[in-house]
């Protein structure tokens, strides 16, 4: 990663590279907390030992086949109401990054998962720093499987085995392609206005199992629902029945 140049404005400009190390997400808390920090910084990896995923899973990753890396943003202009949009805003920049190589079977699962077919290739961790009602600090931690040929859960999928590409892919171009993506739908959110509606639409449209009928879980207890909309709060809604009911994140799993 010595020679990484992002085709940023400056998401990535600013880069730290370790061989090794237990959590990118964990280093860049710990850069925030020097105050010595610049916006859009990235924390890089080959071999994270103790990533984490959303609800405290561990994130399955072998050494130098996978990207693992952090960002660090400032979002100060989102208040603390509308933090998901800025999951909304780096769940569409992986979306568009990963159609650069996939067209069929790629989708968001609610909130920030990316899934091709039934099998998850990767997922994003996003910790926010507030500072009164807004975000001071946000570390955005991205685990994507690339080269990756087994894994222990069935249910992975690596970029690689998507593809069926016969050899590859280079991580760092990788990386320097997905900073230009996320980047482009920050600058978005930033922007605001007719920005916000319109990745929100994108976002919704992407999701996973979206309009469909399929089985869900609550509290032991399998239901028949209809995902139909995402709340600005984030909250999944999703026709049960006749009725139309909110969950938060956590609330419930997809039985897949």
């Amino acid at each position: 990663m010595h020679n990484f140049q992002p085709k940023t404005l400056f998401l990535g400009k600013n880069h730290i590279y370790l061989p090794s190390c237990h959590s990118t997400n964990d280093i860049a808390a710990e850069i925030i907390q020097t105050k010595r920090v610049f916006d859009g910084t990235i924390v890089i990896t080959s071999n994270q030992t103790a990533g984490r995923g959303q609800r405290g899973n561990t994130w399955e990753a072998l050494p130098n086949q996978n990207i693992t890396f952090s960002i660090i943003l400032k979002p100060d202009f989102l208040s603390v109401v509308h933090q998901f949009r800025l999951n909304i805003a780096v769940s569409l920049g992986i979306f568009e990054f990963l159609c650069k190589y996939l067209s069929n079977g790629l989708a968001i699962k609610w909130p920030n998962d990316i899934y091709v077919g039934n099998k998850k290739m990767g997922g994003v961790l996003i910790e926010n720093t507030l500072s009164g009602s807004r975000i001071a600090y946000s570390v955005i931690g991205i685990g994507l499987n690339i080269n990756q040929l087994s894994f222990s859960n069935e249910k992975a999928i690596s970029l690689r085995l998507a593809t069926q590409k016969q050899e590859d892919f280079d991580i760092q171009t990788l990386i320097e392609q997905l900073c230009g993506c996320i980047e482009k739908y920050y600058l978005q959110l930033k922007n605001g206005g007719a920005f916000i509606e319109t990745q929100k639409k994108k976002y919704i449209e992407r999701l996973f199992r979206v309009g469909e009928e399929h089985l869900y879980e609550k509290e032991e207890i399998i239901f028949k629902g209809k995902i139909v909309d995402v709340a600005d709060s984030g909250h999944l809604m999703m026709e049960v029945g006749q009725e139309l009911k909110k969950f938060e994140f956590k609330e419930i799993s997809f039985v897949i």
